[in-house]
């Protein structure tokens, strides 16, 4: 009976892995599990929200880069974890795997964005988080080629929900892009800024030159010169330069971009002077106590119009006292309130892509304060995303 027992079991295994390993899967599996089986309506729990490898605000994991190259999305979150080009404080490497950690809870109560009126993940987009780009940490200029290549593989492929009709008038939404597709949007975990640089690139290729709102308390449009010297061509490139040098590639809208919560030291006020040439506006820091939110958020809506906009977030824009894990903080910087109440203000906005970096987890604190704002200003991206479909009525 025993014998007859290890040879059934035996036979059973076999049968297990003899099947395709797709047909492997526990029998309450769902492949985008915010389409939920198993919730009466209108009932929300909190399940299994410590369970199951850290993605995003539990989004779910598809190797787009890789295996499921063939299954379509709306946004993607993808992560950039490249630290080599700081200046100062190295780690953002890490930076990836720190906003996923502070996401956790993002959807533990449902997820509903009461100020934005919207619930990102139950907004008829498919919405996954697509890991992380293979970056090498041993050749800059090698690892700035993956990430424009990661990142270009994914905003070039056909977007999975159509494209409908405008709100107002009821006509037939168009493409904003320059192939008049409708394409995914990316929203990308970094690593320190030195990654817009190919970020913009992959942009410039679906797009052209776009308009860029930056929140930064740093510049980044230093000529190499007056950034930490140009010993070499790769060293030229880096966290404080990259705005420079997609300016002289005219990756750029000249006029239409703008950065927000500036604050930093300069060498000299000719910094202020080759902002202007890289095609910049500024918004300083202080000026949050003069003209207040809706002060700011005026300033960028008028400066970026109803053009296409990439969206680049450094958290040092929020002060220290509030995040204080990144490469480079400057006191004197906004609330994660304030900066929240920003990038709500941009609704309806055409946000093509969006990007959140120098997270650098190792200096935060126990309680991840940092972590948590970098996720937390990103479910502000998403709900604004969510709400605004890329596209114009045809003219």
């Amino acid at each position: 009976m025993l014998k007859l027992a290890l040879v059934s079991s035996f036979v059973a295994i076999a049968a297990a892995h003899s099947h395709d390993h797709h047909d492997q899967a526990p029998m309450d599996y769902v492949r985008f599990p915010y389409d939920p089986i198993f919730r009466g309506a209108g009932e929300v729990t909190a399940d299994s929200v410590f369970s199951g490898i850290t993605t995003f605000a539990k989004l779910p994991w598809v190797q787009c880069l890789t295996r499921e190259q063939d299954v379509p999305f709306d946004i993607a979150f993808i992560g950039a974890p490249f630290d080599t080009g700081t200046s100062y404080r190295p780690g953002a490497r890490f930076g990836p795997a720190g906003i996923r950690a502070g996401s956790r809870r993002l959807t533990l109560y449902g997820g509903y964005n009461v100020p934005l009126d919207v619930n990102p993940f139950q907004s008829g987009l498919r919405i996954v988080d697509c890991g992380d780009i293979p970056v090498t940490p041993y050749d800059n200029k090698f690892a700035i080629q993956q990430i424009e290549d990661g990142h270009r593989s994914l905003l070039q492929r056909k977007a999975f929900s159509p494209l409908g009709n405008d709100s107002i008038t009821g006509a037939q939404l168009e493409p904003l892009s320059l192939d008049g597709k409708s394409h995914p949007r990316i929203i990308t975990l970094g690593g320190d800024h030195t990654i817009v640089l190919p970020l913009l690139r992959s942009i410039n290729s679906v797009y052209g030159p776009i308009s860029v709102i930056h929140f930064d308390s740093h510049l980044d449009t230093w000529k190499p010169s007056v950034f930490g010297g140009a010993p070499s061509d790769q060293a030229a490139i880096n966290h404080g330069t990259y705005f420079y040098w997609a300016s002289q590639e005219g990756l750029i809208q000249n006029g239409t971009s703008i950065h927000g919560a500036i604050r930093t030291t300069l060498s000299s006020l000719e910094d202020y002077h080759n902002d202007d040439a890289s095609g910049f506006q500024r918004i300083e820091a202080r000026e949050i106590d003069t003209i207040g939110t809706d002060g700011i958020i005026k300033k960028i809506r008028e400066t970026v119009g109803d053009t296409p906009v990439y969206l680049s977030i450094d958290i040092d824009s929020i002060d220290p006292a509030f995040a204080p894990a990144t490469g480079t903080p400057e006191t004197g910087g906004w609330s994660t309130r304030e900066l929240r109440t920003i990038l709500r203000g941009l609704d309806g906005l055409h946000i093509v892509s969006a990007d959140i970096v120098e997270v650098a987890p190792a200096y935060d604190t126990n309680a991840e304060l940092t972590t948590m704002a970098a996720a937390d200003v990103l479910f502000e991206v998403l709900s604004v995303m969510a709400k605004t479909p890329l596209g114009k009525v045809a003219a």
